[in-house]
């Protein structure tokens, strides 16, 4: 194993051993580093690393042993009936669609190892052979760490792509030899040496009423919430939009003290403040602090002071002083967890891409909700009636993505009826990382399959596997400050809850977010869920590169990307000298500030290749 730092500057890791004595090797350089250790029934090292002890629960019985590591409630004593009546890893399937919670589930079955994550890869997965022998982790790092890898160079890549959520190539890690797991599957490491991946999660077909529904997403998020708050005497909060609201205020219904947080934004029209002072006063029982605007550092602030070590790129690294103010409040409040609503955008306000398939089956309803959609964003009606039309799959989709890197980028009036918005390369992207980004598409694009069958799902799923990617970055961030990031939202069973709703009652132009309205009804206080609009956020970010300008520009100056011949630096340079042009999005220069800022972390011995 190479002598690589990571090890060291990470609250928390561990790796996933298989049951064979050819395994040794690899179990000895890790107890070097680890400080946990469980072992295999037949005593051979299983996982190794650094984790919190009460986030570990492990049952035994017989020659099966089945661990749970993360959030969750799950006891030793279930652990042990469930491995009781275990033969085979497949039998645990219904154990892993049960269980509440955000958690790894990893077992130890007769020689045989299974590993799982949770669905929006907010606990992933990854895997790599190490010498003989596959080996998994929560960390592509420490992968690469046991590999003496380097950062490969078309992988990174892609994360300059606006946006960068475009399966099944967003989220690989960027690390030569370290491969992650998708969507729905586990990951076996075989007594016989091999390891392969099994699905054993299916969406929901949306076919719920709300009727039926909303209660059961109440209960979903109830339950996922319960988790975090049972057997504490105190949680913080965030205290904004609907997503948090709801959150909050199911935590205020258990037994722990809820501190809640609202950072009021510079932006003269945000109501962020209005609304949660409105949702205190009919709580009754939740201590709020309101953080003023002046205190909130600004976006681009103290991107050299950056020291966060992650496994990839974090597009969160361009105001990771601006989100720590909160988690930093609350940890000195004496909060060790922080509940936030993070994935409630994703799951609750839907895909318009739904309607697709609802046209084949309710197609009045259907074109009801286009036209409403159209006169709301405003949509080209033309366009909308062309993707409603096109049946083409999904793989033909992504192939035509490869062909349109540097186009144009899509006017403001584009429907999203499709199975996404087609990304771009920013303009200052060399011509090697073009080339290398089309490659990777065109090489995935003919064997392809959809996270869904629907275009809707598959949007919705996309979507939270992006995001979820950086809450785990910001989860480790809030670790370093010893307090725990929790997002219910993103539990298994609350994703099912919400994807398993009929789309013609939770997608609509004309009232916001219906079904989370409906699942929190006598919970949420009634003024509350009046609520429709939201704090985005452009105000700060433009008054951020304004103010950080000079910030930006230094990272122009002997640029990481460039020496890799990813970005043009005086293209770079140019673009972050004068406000951004209308036709480029912010979240192009979020993608390639956070690749740089991530080089720079880099010890210089990881040579990228």
């Amino acid at each position: 194993m190479v002598d690589f730092p990571v090890f060291d500057e990470i609250p928390g890791w561990f790796v996933v051993l298989p049951d064979r004595a050819a395994a040794a090797p690899v179990g000895a350089a890790l107890r070097d580093r680890a400080v946990q250790e469980v072992s295999h029934p037949s005593g051979r090292p299983w996982l190794l690393g650094r984790w919190s002890p009460d986030s570990m629960a492990v049952g035994e019985a017989g020659p099966v042993r089945i661990a749970v590591i993360g959030e969750h409630a799950v006891t030793a004593g279930r652990l042990t009936t469930a491995a009781g009546r275990t033969s085979t890893v497949a039998d645990l399937d219904g154990l892993a669609g049960s269980m509440t919670g955000s958690f790894h589930l990893a077992a130890s079955v007769a020689g045989d190892v299974r590993i799982q994550g949770t669905l929006t890869g907010l606990r992933p997965v990854f895997h790599a052979d190490v010498g003989d022998v596959s080996v998994a982790s929560d960390r592509a790092d420490v992968l690469a760490g046991l590999l003496d890898a380097g950062v490969d160079r078309r992988r990174l890549a892609l994360h300059l792509l606006d946006s960068f959520a475009l399966y099944p190539l967003a989220g690989e890690p960027v690390w030569r030899g370290v491969d992650v797991l998708s969507t729905g599957r586990y990951l076996v490491l075989g007594r016989d040496g091999r390891r392969r991946t099994v699905t054993w999660w299916t969406p929901p077909e949306p076919v719920v009423p709300m009727a039926e529904g909303a209660p059961a997403l109440r209960e979903a998020l109830s339950a996922a919430v319960e988790v975090r708050v049972r057997g504490r005497d105190l949680v913080s909060c965030d205290l904004g939009g609907l997503d948090s609201t709801s959150v909050c205020s199911l935590a205020a219904r258990g037994g722990a003290g809820v501190v809640a947080y609202t950072a009021d934004g510079r932006d003269p029209v945000g109501d962020d403040v209005t609304w949660a002072r409105r949702t205190v006063a009919g709580l009754g029982n939740v201590e709020h602090h309101i953080i003023p605007g002046d205190r909130m550092p600004m976006v681009y602030e103290g991107l050299r002071d950056t020291r966060d070590r992650f496994d990839e790129p974090c597009p969160a690294a361009v105001d990771s002083s601006r989100w720590l103010v909160v988690p930093r409040l609350a940890a000195a409040r004496g909060s060790r967890r922080h509940l936030t609503g993070f994935g409630g955008d994703e799951l609750l306000a839907g895909s318009p891409a739904h309607l697709h398939a609802l046209l084949r089956t309710h197609p009045r309803t259907a074109l009801q909700r286009v036209r409403g959609f159209a006169a709301q964003r405003p949509w080209s009606h033309r366009e909308a009636l062309r993707q409603l039309w096109d049946r083409s799959p999904y793989r033909a989709w992504l192939a035509r993505v490869a062909g349109q890197l540097t186009a144009v980028p899509p006017p403001m009036d584009t429907p999203t009826l499709d199975w996404g918005s087609p990304p771009r390369m920013p303009p200052w992207a060399t011509p090697h990382a073009v080339d290398a980004v089309r490659e990777l598409i065109r090489t995935a694009a003919p064997t392809a399959e959809p996270l869904a069958e629907g275009r809707g799902q598959h949007v919705e799923l996309e979507a939270m596997r992006s995001t979820s990617r950086m809450v785990r970055q910001l989860g480790q961030m809030a670790a370093g400050l010893g307090i725990t990031l929790s997002a219910p939202y993103y539990d298994d069973r609350v994703i099912e809850a919400g994807l398993a709703v009929r789309p013609q009652d939770r997608i609509t132009p004309w009232q916001y977010k219906p079904l989370i309205v409906e699942a929190m009804r006598g919970v949420v206080p009634d003024e509350s869920l009046t609520r429709h609009t939201k704090d985005e956020g452009s105000y700060e970010v433009e008054a951020g590169l304004r103010e950080h300008r000079a910030e930006l520009l230094a990272l122009c100056e002997e640029s990481r990307l460039a020496r890799l011949d990813l970005v043009d630096p005086d293209a770079l340079r140019e673009v972050c000298s004068r406000p951004l042009p209308p036709t480029l999005q912010f979240d192009a220069l979020f993608q390639t500030v956070a690749c740089e800022v991530w080089l720079r972390t880099l010890e210089t011995a990881t040579v990228a290749g």
